[in-house]
């Protein structure tokens, strides 16, 4: 802002520095989108999350003694209320506490994949039943182990927050506005979970604030990860050549025999090499001679008794 003094001793401020003062940049805010994931983050998640898809199919594969798939499908991030609408009422759903920032997570299963899982711990084909029924007591207990498996690759997964969970009870939808706050946001990892031939939804619900809370966790893992391979000091050629193989032998180098034995040569007959029994041979390396040597013995396998080191190692010509 510029101050001018008048002839009459006031003062005034001019237009043009009010109009440059009260000029501003306003950019319109859809508070919808406030607080979204990043591709960044999105892509991290998406690359966790595929992996504990792997591990799940493992794990319950050995433990059902059937072929499972578990796909990860897409994630979507939605306000806790449209979530509660888009919820089945006969969904299997499954709280899990979160010892950090007092929250929970909840897992999600269509009720067309539990029967075929109950099905194959009671020793069947892992048969679907056409008509869905509710879960009774025992059905729930059953499906327990099935449930501790997958948080069980849910805490591998998340290792780097060195967390240890245990899941709740089965609660019905109407009960998922006591698993999160009213005003949290949640991210849905929607996952494709197939049984024997049936292929329904299984999902992994996490609350926002929680996600970014893991996103912190694993960038800190990662840069510590990066920072310590640097600290590594890359190996000289001397040790890096400790690691190599080489062909050692030992020779008597050097000797003549006439071509004419070589060609009367026949099974059976003895060439003789002249040269003394008792004269050391040479060790060599790669066809280069390093020491002189004797033929010994170790064991059931020939060996070479080091006696004294060549004067200069001398490569012999092919």
């Amino acid at each position: 802002m510029t101050t001018s003094i008048k002839p009459d001793g006031s003062t005034g401020v001019s237009k043009k520095s009010v109009q440059t003062v009260r000029s501003r940049n306003i950019h319109s805010c859809n508070f919808r989108y406030a607080g979204r994931l990043s591709n960044e983050n999105a892509r991290a998640l998406t690359e966790l999350h595929d992996k504990f898809a792997l591990n799940v199919t493992d794990a319950l594969e050995i433990y059902l003694g059937a072929s499972l798939r578990l796909k990860l499908l897409s994630l979507e991030q939605m306000p806790i209320a449209d979530y509660i609408s888009s919820v089945p009422s006969s969904s299997h759903l499954v709280p899990c506490a979160l010892n950090v920032m007092e929250s929970n997570f909840l897992m999600e299963m269509d009720i067309a994949l539990v029967f075929p899982i109950i099905d194959l711990l009671l020793g069947g084909l892992g048969l679907s039943f056409e008509e869905a029924r509710e879960l009774t007591e025992i059905d729930e207990d059953i499906m327990e182990s099935v449930t501790a498996i997958i948080v069980k690759q849910v805490e591998r997964s998340w290792r780097t927050l060195n967390l240890s969970l245990t899941p709740g009870h089965c609660i019905k939808p109407v009960m998922i506005q006591q698993v999160f706050l009213m005003n949290e946001k949640l991210v849905l990892l929607m996952f494709e979970m197939t049984v024997g031939g049936t292929t329904k939804p299984f999902n992994i619900v996490l609350p926002t604030s929680f996600v970014g809370f893991l996103l912190r966790h694993l960038k800190a893992a990662q840069s510590k990860k990066i920072s310590s391979l640097r600290l590594l000091r890359n190996p000289s050629l001397r040790e890096r050549i400790l690691d190599c193989d080489f062909k050692v032998s030992s020779d008597i180098t050097q000797m003549r025999v006439m071509v004419k034995d070589l060609i009367d040569l026949k099974p059976g007959m003895i060439l003789k090499m002249k040269a003394p029994l008792k004269a050391p041979a040479k060790l060599t390396v790669e066809h280069v001679e390093i020491f002189d040597a004797l033929p010994v013995r170790n064991g059931t396998r020939k060996a070479a008794q080091v006696l004294s080191q060549s004067q200069e190692p001398v490569a012999t010509k092919e």
